[in-house]
């Protein structure tokens, strides 16, 4: 699945950098480096970047930021490396429109797995794949196009990240059954994680500000207040 992927690694510490390149190399991936947010910009215009692995604290233009820019243009995989490990960190870093956090110093060959966790799900979110009747998931006024990656509400397209689509479609496709959040990270992520709570709330709740009318009020996404989330049918 490596071969011919291209990457984005953007961090000020260029030691971090290099190590970062080694091992997604080492991989097989094709690694581009940049040690600032600009240089991170023009690179990922100039190559056919599917994923970015984004350090948060960089001067002039922060990886937050720089995540938001992103968040514009591509729905591709991002995670962010932060020294930082507090959970309010975090929330800013996956409100910003990251998929995966990962803190400062890190274990490269988790980052690697982590990665290739990532590309997995965004190329199985993207095949060339003959549509059938059975890749189409509708439900109230939500259609999901499965082997397209396509959401729509009602007639509006709508884009999301490949973690967005994931919990939107694993939720569609069971109507009425209730996920708890460890449920849903362990079946998205395809991981376990204690005090995952935090990362699914944040990923729902920029799910619902884009396909909710009123996401304070939310009709599609529905909370089971003590147990987790669910669509009706």
């Amino acid at each position: 699945m490596s071969d011919s992927i291209e990457i984005l690694v953007v961090d000020d510490d260029a030691e971090i950098a290099d190590l970062v390149e080694i091992y997604l190399c080492s991989a097989d991936y094709i690694v581009y480096k940049a040690l600032n947010a600009r240089d991170g910009l023009r690179l990922l215009d100039e190559h056919n970047i599917k994923l970015a692995v984004i350090d948060i604290m960089m001067p002039v233009i922060d990886g937050i930021e720089m995540c938001r820019r992103i968040r514009l243009k591509k729905n591709i995989p991002i995670i962010m490396l932060s020294a930082k490990s507090a959970d309010l960190d975090k929330i800013v870093g996956l409100s910003a429109g990251a998929d995966d956090y990962i803190t400062k110093p890190f274990n490269p060959l988790e980052l690697t797995a982590r990665v290739k966790s990532q590309l997995r799900r965004y190329m199985e979110l993207n095949p060339n794949v003959r549509q059938t009747d059975e890749s189409v998931i509708k439900i109230k006024d939500i259609t999901i196009d499965v082997f397209r990656h396509k959401v729509h509400v009602g007639q509006k397209e709508i884009n999301l990240t490949p973690i967005e689509f994931s919990i939107l479609k694993l939720l569609a496709a069971h109507p009425d059954r209730v996920f708890s959040t460890d449920e849903i990270f362990e079946k998205v992520w395809n991981e376990k994680i204690y005090e995952a709570n935090n990362t699914v709330m944040v990923h729902i709740r920029r799910l619902r500000e884009k396909i909710e009318a009123d996401p304070r009020n939310p009709q599609i996404i529905k909370t089971v207040w003590g147990v987790g989330y669910k669509i009706e049918s």
